[in-house]
Order: structure tokens, then C-alpha cells, then sequence
């Protein structure tokens, strides 16, 4: 059964540069150690001072001959480690491109339909507005995912810089231009409905909101509109109505007013009774 292996170019030639800096101070210390290594002088001029002189640069001889055959070795672990690493930068690439174009023939294929019926995509980013003496808007994301794309810059004095594109339901919405000399930038593009950075969503109803607020009448405004109360008849009691207290009031106690007494019909006075 085949094993799979993960290999990392980037961590191939890493490894290989480190590979040969060890080599580099492996062959300082050898060339340091050649001359007292092998030429070993003898101590006295007998035969035995000059046997064991012989001895020992015959050992260091035997050192150096195999620290070069290690050498050779290291040079060719460390060629075969980055032809390796070049080796699994090239599939890489190759298999990149293949791998890219069937993903944006798939994320084609499905924002086909939006783009047909909305001109905007389901899922992506939006293309930036292009720069140039009046900066262009950027798109907008994808209804579902994406980003909006930035405005683009104006260069025109006075032209505003290009509106930011709005996000979808998440994503952020795209930066505005900057506009040309004495002109403001363009307008950040919206944040996702559901997440993202950029103008709030619901900005727009707010402000719908508050408006319609502020032109609505107050309620002592309403109360002072009220119709008047209907006249007592002659010869009749009325027994007052307590004012309804402001604290009962559905509206916020800066904005009520007291209400006044009003009139209430009752029974004639020669009867005797009061309305309860």
C-alpha cells in the first residue's frame, strides 16, 4: 500500500541552505586540521620517536582521505535536496493552473443566474473602480459572500473620488476613492447585512425613521387639537372627572402634557343623582 507524503518546497530549499552552511564550517575545520594532523614531527631522533610520528599522520592521512569522500557525499545530498524542492515547485505550478481555471468555470457556472437576472454576482469579490479624471464605483460582492470592490481614485480637480461597492449578506463593503483637489472622497460601500465592516446596512431606514418621527405631532399638540367639550345644560350638576395622571400616559413623560378637566353629562338635578 502506498503512503502519501506531504513535501514544502519552500521548506526543501530552507533545509538545503542549511545543508551546505554546515559543509562550509566542516571544511574550514578539516583544512585547519591537515597540516598538524598529517605532517607529525618526531619528538626525538630514535626509532621508536619516529615510529609513533609515522603512526599518527598515518591516521591523520586516513581522516582527511574519508573526509573527502564525506564532502563529496554532502555535495551531492545537498544537489539532490534542491533539485528535490525545485523538483515539487514545478508540479505545484503545474497543477495550480488546472486546479484555478476548473474553479472559476464552477464559480461561473453559479453566479450565471444572479448576474443574468441581477447583474451582480452570488458568491465573490467585487472588481475594483477603475482610477482616472473621475474615479468609477466598484462593484458590488456577491449577494451571498463577498467583498465590495474599492472606488476608484479621481484625478480631476473637484470630481469626487468613486463610491465603495456594497457588500451582500457577508462581507465588507468596498474603501471610497479619494476624489481630486478640493472634492471629497467617495462613499465607503455598504457592510454585509449580516456581517462584515463598512456603512451599517440599515443606515437608510433609520434615517427614514427618524424623519418620519420628527414630523409626527406631539401629544399636547393632539390634546390641544381635541374637540371642546359638549356644554352643561342649565339647571344641571357636574360632577368634575379627575385628570388622567401624565404617569399613565403611553407617551415618554418629557413630551406629555396634563390634560384639562373636561365636561361630563349627568343626570338632571332635580333627580338628585350624579353620574359615577
Amino acid at each position: 500500500m502506498m503512503s502519501f507524503v506531504l513535501a514544502s518546497p519552500e521548506v526543501l530549499a530552507a533545509a538545503a541552505a542549511d545543508v551546505v552552511r554546515i559543509g562550509s564550517v566542516l571544511r574550514s575545520a578539516n583544512a585547519a586540521a591537515a597540516t598538524p594532523t598529517i605532517a607529525v614531527s618526531a619528538p626525538g631522533a630514535d626509532e621508536v620517536s619516529a615510529a609513533v610520528a609515522s603512526l599518527f599522520a598515518g591516521h591523520g592521512q586516513a581522516y582527511q582521505r574519508l573526509s573527502a569522500h564525506l564532502t563529496a557525499y554532502h555535495d551531492q545530498f545537498v544537489r539532490t535536496l534542491q533539485s528535490s524542492a525545485d523538483a515539487y515547485a514545478g508540479a505545484e505550478a503545474a497543477n495550480a493552473a488546472p486546479l484555478q481555471s476548473a474553479g472559476q468555470g464552477l464559480l461561473n457556472l453559479i453566479n450565471a443566474p444572479t448576474e443574468a437576472l441581477l447583474g451582480r454576482p452570488l458568491v465573490g469579490n467585487g472588481a475594483d473602480g477603475a482610477s482616472g479624471p473621475v474615479g468609477q464605483p466598484g462593484q458590488s460582492g456577491g449577494i451571498l459572500y463577498g467583498d465590495g470592490g474599492n472606488g476608484g481614485n479621481s484625478g480631476a480637480p473637484g470630481a469626487a473620488g468613486g463610491a465603495g461597492g456594497s457588500a451582500g449578506l457577508i462581507g465588507n463593503g468596498g474603501a471610497g476613492g479619494t476624489g481630486g483637489a478640493g472634492a471629497a472622497g467617495g462613499t465607503g460601500g455598504r457592510g454585509g447585512w449580516w456581517a462584515g465592516s463598512g456603512v451599517p446596512a440599515d443606515s437608510a431606514v433609520w434615517a427614514a425613521v427618524t424623519a418620519a418621527t420628527a414630523a409626527m405631532p406631539r401629544y399636547s399638540e393632539t390634546a390641544a387639537r381635541a374637540a371642546p367639550a359638549a356644554a352643561t345644560p342649565a339647571g344641571t350638576a357636574a360632577t368634575a372627572v379627575p385628570a388622567v395622571a401624565a404617569a399613565w400616559c403611553s407617551v415618554p413623560a418629557g413630551r406629555a402634557a396634563p390634560v384639562g378637566r373636561a365636561a361630563w353629562p349627568v343626570a338632571p338635578a332635580a333627580t338628585g343623582g350624579t353620574r359615577r
